[in-house]
């Protein structure tokens, strides 16, 4: 079957040169890509476990959140930089 898709042109060029160096057409090659891609099976990443805040109250009351600036200088200030 015959079909058109959309490929980014540097992926295309790799193809075609993995094609040729197998012995294969460009369609042979993008064939067998899709039916591995199509045998792997489909796994659940399961539930995502986010870190918790524990300790201390919260955001100290002069720290705007939504501000950069406060937020840099508060970690320049508490030396926790990484």
């Amino acid at each position: 079957m015959r079909t058109t898709v959309s490929i980014d042109d540097a992926l295309l060029k790799s193809a075609k040169a993995r094609a040729e160096n197998r012995g294969q057409t460009l369609g042979q090659y993008v064939e067998q890509a899709i039916r591995n891609e199509i045998a792997e099976p489909v796994t659940s990443r399961g539930a995502l476990e986010l870190p918790v805040f524990t300790r201390g109250t919260g955001m100290r009351a002069d720290i705007d959140p939504s501000s950069n600036r406060d937020l840099f200088d508060a970690l320049d200030a508490s030396g926790d930089v990484a």
